[in-house]
């Protein structure tokens, strides 16, 4: 699935694409696609003669700015978005189509077919469902270590599981947790209330400084994750521990090591993140 540094790419990607573009006519061939309004002909007609102002994003979610509403998608495992002239044939599994008034067409593609839409009227996105409950955004301003320790600290859970928890912190998926936690010297099974304050500083400062190098560089690129022009990410090159098992540590030359914590598969150094206390009793697989 897309994390933030992906789905900032892909917001950046379509604000350059399709930014201040009108909406002639939208057609949906994947009803379940389309989450809200249920009807799929009023998402159609509502979505007429609107004008994408701006895409945004909170968390995981791409959010289009338009005059009267904001549509809110999640790409979850395989969806993208790609701009196109509308003469040109679509290509499988393309569900949704944007047609613009200048005669170019934005279109969505979900091989899996597990992403989202939601159309809101302006202002209300954010108070309700999908986004509603979600936590502290890591790149914005008010991601503060202060505000990051209120949030999580104290917590009687594992580290990692926390941060894979969007209601604590947003955008934040498998692979930038085990970044972050390894350049933190953290294991991903501490209790969170065990860490100590500059535990969570470090922590604190290992997460913003994973995301914004990704973003940098596109996201990572592990699977099948393009942005808006079909280009990918290049963070996978620079990952010191994710997918890097059985390879030595970059750091220290130990073994890197896989394991499962809170039902994720977890890359591990277990000289660099020691765990101060009997270990759980998980076996790794190498």
């Amino acid at each position: 699935m897309p994390e933030l540094p992906e789905v900032e790419t892909v917001k950046r990607t379509l604000n350059v694409l399709v930014a201040g573009k009108t909406i002639e006519r939208v057609q949906v061939k994947l009803a379940r696609i389309i989450q809200k309004p249920d009807d799929i002909r009023r998402f159609e007609v509502l979505l007429q003669g609107q004008t994408i102002r701006s895409i945004e994003r909170r968390g995981k979610f791409l959010r289009f700015i338009l005059d009267n509403y904001v549509l809110v998608s999640h790409l979850r495992m395989e969806g993208r978005y790609g701009l196109y002239d509308a003469a040109d044939p679509a290509e499988l599994h393309t569900h949704v189509f944007f047609r613009f008034t200048d005669g170019t067409e934005l279109r969505y593609k979900d091989v899996r077919q597990f992403g989202t839409m939601h159309l809101f009227p302006s202002g209300e996105d954010l108070r309700e469902k999908p986004l509603g409950k979600l936590g502290l955004e890591p790149l914005d301003d008010d991601f503060t270590l202060e505000a990051f320790a209120a949030r999580i600290g104290g917590r009687k859970t594992k580290i990692k599981p926390l941060l894979l928890n969007q209601e604590y912190v947003v955008g934040i998926g498998n692979i930038y947790v085990d970044e972050s936690l390894f350049l933190a010297g953290i294991h991903p099974e501490r209790e969170t209330s065990t860490l100590a304050p500059d535990e969570l500083k470090l922590l604190h400062e290992a997460i913003v400084r994973t995301l914004r190098d990704s973003v940098e560089v596109g996201g990572s690129s592990i699977k099948s994750y393009v942005n808006g022009q079909g280009e990918i990410g290049l963070f996978q090159h620079q990952l010191a521990i994710y997918g890097r098992q059985s390879q030595p540590c970059r750091t220290c030359g130990g073994e890197i090591v896989k394991t499962v914590v809170g039902g994720r598969g977890t890359h591990i150094c277990p000289v660099c993140q020691p765990l101060p206390q009997a270990a759980s009793g998980k076996k790794s697989s190498r």
